[in-house]
């Protein structure tokens, strides 16, 4: 199953090392108290398509028990939400890819040197859910009038990959959820930022993505610093000095000069009809 969620050997090992065993000495009451609500909590909203709150930040100095007590969690959950694929007639395909959402952001919290996961715990109840779907370059999250796009760490945002992700999600979702009814594609992201218009070619992917969508009046997003979510997923650090960044790409110095300048990035939210 780590395989199939595309769990690095590294994360696999650690996992495999904490594994909530019935005799391991390290699974104290509280903590299996903690796996199991945890578990309960997801499952009760099979189907669910909103932000569900995190769960209790972890000592994850403590161990790979602690570590990873939402893995074991997720783990818990592949079958549960692989029925409810099934049973909207999903491809394991798809099934396979969403999940494997996993794999990706354990390996981006070890580059980032455990600073990734704690935001991934709300995250990852979308897939053990079946609120998001991974379709090709991007990813659909149910709910609301309009498919919210998000953007994984999958290689170049090409202008052909996206086209032809949204029209795999314009077949998908009317196939396999005939009951939601969606007029629109969404997004809300530091990559709408019209300020990169300041520093990136007209031909960049991102300003092709930017310009797909038509941008709504610009509101402050409640507990997200656009600046930290920037250096987040740009450079996959949260505690590097500006000046030790890197500067290989124009994204990276536009970031950073932008930063050191005494500027501030935003998140922006837009869409574009279905």
């Amino acid at each position: 199953m780590l395989d199939r969620l595309a769990v690095r050997p590294d994360d696999a090992a650690e996992i495999m090392a904490g594994w909530p065993d019935a005799d391991s000495p390290v699974w104290t009451a509280e903590l299996r108290w903690l796996l199991d609500r945890s578990i309960a909590l997801v499952r009760a909203d099979l189907g669910g398509h909103g932000w569900l709150p995190p769960g209790p930040a972890l000592p994850r100095e403590r161990g790979p028990a602690w570590r990873h007590l939402y893995v074991y969690a997720y783990l818990a959950l592949v079958d549960v939400v692989r029925g409810y694929h099934r049973d909207h007639g999903i491809a394991d395909a798809v099934s396979w890819a969403t999940l494997a959402d996993l794999g990706r952001n354990l390996a981006i919290d070890r580059r980032m040197q455990r600073e990734g996961w704690p935001v991934m715990q709300s995250w990852l109840t979308l897939h053990a859910r079946g609120g998001i779907y991974e379709l090709g370059r991007l990813q659909y999250q149910r709910g609301g009038p309009a498919l919210d796009l998000h953007i994984p760490e999958a290689g170049p945002l090409t202008s052909e990959a996206v086209a032809a992700s949204l029209d795999q999600a314009r077949a998908f979702f009317p196939r396999h959820f005939p009951d939601e009814h969606y007029t629109a594609f969404a997004c809300g992201s530091w990559l709408l930022d019209p300020q990169l218009l300041e520093y990136l070619p007209d031909d960049s992917n991102i300003v092709r993505f930017q310009r797909m969508f038509e941008l709504e009046p610009y509101k402050e997003p409640e507990g997200l610093d656009a600046d930290v979510e920037v250096l987040r997923f740009v450079f996959r650090t949260l505690i590097t000095p500006l000046d030790e960044l890197p500067r290989h790409t124009v994204l990276q110095r536009a970031i950073v000069d932008h930063l050191k300048a005494g500027r501030h990035w935003r998140i922006r939210r837009g869409r574009f009809p279905l």
